[in-house]
């Protein structure tokens, strides 16, 4: 039995490093070619292609560089009959001849990687090599990670669902906190119905109502749940910015464009996309929007091709769009592309009944920002934050408790943690300030008028200061309590006969 061929390398080599065959009939250019890549490879060397199958049996080639024209079987036959057995290995072909017919049939036949024309450059032909071991390392990459997939499907599926049931209890309708018999319920009941069919959905409210949230509901409820929520925010940047962020562009389409920058849209594909304040945009920008949507497909800034995408659109603004289109300030067409389903969000002051357990979520929330222990409100809190009109809506609440919470001193938050506006009853509002007794501060009057207002202020702060106990309030204002209950009593601040909810009375 004859000995395999010795070979022009040392067996015990680093065998990390990547193993190239060397398929020429030629000797010169065979230890040519090895001179030129030993440094950064193990070399074999074969003569024809007989003598190549032999190696190839015995080694685990990464990289095979074969002459076209040789004695017997010419290059690409037998590069083909690797792609058939051993289709991992990466083909290189060189040859003297630039034969068109043998270039196309190396590339469709043979599935070569590079065509190298003799005389080849070292350098050239070692970077060839070197992307081809790249290529190969990355193909067997992802042969083991389709296989890890494959075997890992059930777990990847399972993972994903368990993230998917984490999202949608923090962004669920359920999280949308109101009351029972609360004015959301119907706006919610419409948005579960609508959330499982595609179409486009419009959110009218006034600031801080509660949109974003409701469209993130409406995300989570649908088929598109385990794809992208995208947001953005169309009255914060200008019409050409917001043009580049949502569409994207290509480098050097603009002065300070110097990378392609892929647009929001195309990063929500097979997701949900918000446009939040869709009231704010110009006409101009109105049209492209419409295109992307009737069409389903865009055009980056600078780009010259469109490029398809899938989103589901969830518009919002505070304003009447009906109203805008009338003045001609947005679009018709939008418009009604836009407005598939209507929402109202109703504002915080037609919810009195869900302000207590809305802000009680709040207060929760707040205290695990801030690294506060829980915390609970007073009975005058309750009463402060029910009978103030929260022109700012949750986004009011919010900064209220927030405040309250880390002024406060103790589990247990108190109506004066609240900020003067809303112990008095101020709207923040220039022409107004609405004391929860009843009687506003008139922009005109006479001056007697206007002490009575301010002394409506000041007695139910200073109730609210001793929880509604008359004697220590009357010992403050230097009144009797026969006098300041009279007072109370002017200005609607208590009752002939009871005390407001959870006060003392003495």
């Amino acid at each position: 039995m004859n000995a395999p061929d010795p070979l022009p390398f040392d067996e015990h080599d680093d065998p990390s490093r990547p193993l190239v065959l060397v398929v020429d009939d030629e000797p010169r250019s065979q230890e040519a070619m090895r001179r030129t890549l030993d440094e950064d490879f193990r070399v074999l060397t074969a003569g024809d292609t007989t003598a190549a199958r032999g190696l190839l049996a015995r080694h685990a080639v990464q990289v095979i560089l074969c002459d076209q024209r040789m004695p017997g079987e010419s290059g690409v036959a037998f590069l083909k009959a690797v792609r058939a057995e051993r289709p991992e290995v990466v083909r290189i072909v060189i040859s003297g001849y630039a034969d068109s017919e043998d270039i196309i049939a190396g590339i469709n036949e043979a599935g070569i990687y590079q065509y190298v024309l003799k005389p080849w450059v070292p350098q050239h032909l070692l970077d060839t090599v070197r992307g081809a071991v790249e290529a190969s390392r990355l193909q067997h990459g992802v042969q083991r990670l389709d296989l890890d997939l494959r075997a890992g499907a059930p777990a990847l599926r399972t993972r994903l669902g368990e993230r998917l049931q984490a999202a949608r209890n923090v962004y669920g309708f359920e999280r949308i906190v109101r009351a029972a018999g609360s004015p959301l319920d119907a706006v919610c009941a419409m948005a579960q119905r609508v959330a499982r069919h595609d179409l486009s959905v419009l959110v009218l409210g006034e600031s801080g109502t509660g949109k974003e949230l409701m469209a993130r509901a409406i995300h989570y409820a649908s088929p598109r749940a385990a794809r992208p929520f995208v947001v953005e925010n169309c009255a914060a940047i200008p019409d050409t910015l917001l043009e580049s962020e949502l569409f994207g562009h290509k480098r050097g389409a603009f002065t300070g464009a110097t990378d392609d920058h892929i647009g929001l849209i195309q990063r929500a594909d097979g997701g949900t996309l918000f446009l939040d304040e869709i009231g704010e945009t110009s006409p101009l920008f109105q049209v492209k929007l419409l295109r992307v949507l009737q069409e389903g497909e865009l055009r980056p800034v600078g780009a010259t091709r469109t490029v398809p995408v899938d989103v589901r659109v969830i518009a919002a603004t505070h304003r009447r769009l009906e109203d805008e289109v009338r003045a001609g300030r947005f679009r018709e067409d939008l418009y009604y592309r836009l407005a598939g389903v209507t929402l109202q969000m109703p504002p915080l002051r037609e919810r009195p009944g869900d302000i207590v357990p809305l802000a009680e979520r709040l207060l929760a929330d707040a205290a695990t920002e801030l690294g506060l222990p829980p915390a609970r409100f007073d009975e005058d809190a309750r009463a402060v934050l029910v009978g103030y009109p929260w022109p700012g809506n949750i986004r009011e609440l919010r900064n209220e408790i927030a405040r309250a919470l880390a002024l406060g001193d103790g589990p247990v938050v108190a109506a004066t943690g609240f900020s003067p506006r809303l112990l008095h009853g101020q709207t923040g509002r220039a022409e107004a300030a609405q004391p929860a007794g009843g009687a506003a501060l008139p922009a005109q009057g006479t001056l007697q008028e206007r002490l009575d207002a301010i002394e409506a202020m000041l007695l139910r702060e200073v109730m609210l200061r001793h929880r509604w106990n008359k004697t220590r309030a009357a010992a403050e204002l230097g009144l009797s309590r026969v006098g300041l209950r009279a007072k109370l009593l002017r200005f609607g601040l208590e009752s002939a006969t009871t005390p407001p909810a959870g006060t003392e009375k003495h």
